[in-house]
């Protein structure tokens, strides 16, 4: 088994944060990496994925959902073709910090017998599309808690002065 995991600290509550993965309308709009996702994140679902590592073409598979626990994880499980020859176990996990803040941590497992071979001419490509997912994450999620900042009354918040 081989695993690429990337990590940021984003400046913003998991709720936050979570609401943001789990628009899945949006990520067109705004996600470099996946660049399409639809379909109910439940376990036992299936969810339709396009990625597109940046300088390589797009892919789309459907994986299924194994784990959708609100503001703590997302865990699917992507197949090319039979179980055992390319598997990945796609997730992100949120974990709250103490500062009110948020640990996003993107990451997947490669098993199977084929690993061996593609993965090697993949692998810089799928951690530059992670990374780059994660910052424009951040970037969303932190932008939205400025706006909010600056205007309290769309969130029913008190008026600062």
């Amino acid at each position: 088994m081989h695993q690429i995991v990337t990590q940021m600290d984003i400046g913003a509550s998991p709720e936050r944060v979570w609401s943001m993965l789990m628009d899945f309308s949006t990520y067109p709009q705004w996600n470099p990496f996946i660049r399409s996702l639809s379909g109910a994140a439940k376990p036992g679902e299936k969810l339709r994925v396009t990625i597109q590592p940046e300088g390589r073409k797009a892919m789309t598979f459907r994986p299924g959902v194994l784990t959708a626990i609100a503001q703590q994880e997302l865990r699917w499980l992507g197949r090319l073709g039979v179980s055992g020859l390319f598997d990945g176990e796609h997730y992100f996990q949120l974990t709250a910090l103490s500062d009110g803040n948020t640990r996003f941590t993107q990451g997947e497992q490669f098993s199977g017998a084929l690993v061996g071979l593609f993965l090697p001419r993949m692998e810089a490509a799928i951690k530059a599309g992670f990374d780059a997912m994660n910052r424009a994450l951040k970037d969303r999620a932190e932008a939205k808690v400025a706006i909010d900042q600056h205007n309290p009354d769309l969130i029913g918040g008190p008026t600062l002065t």
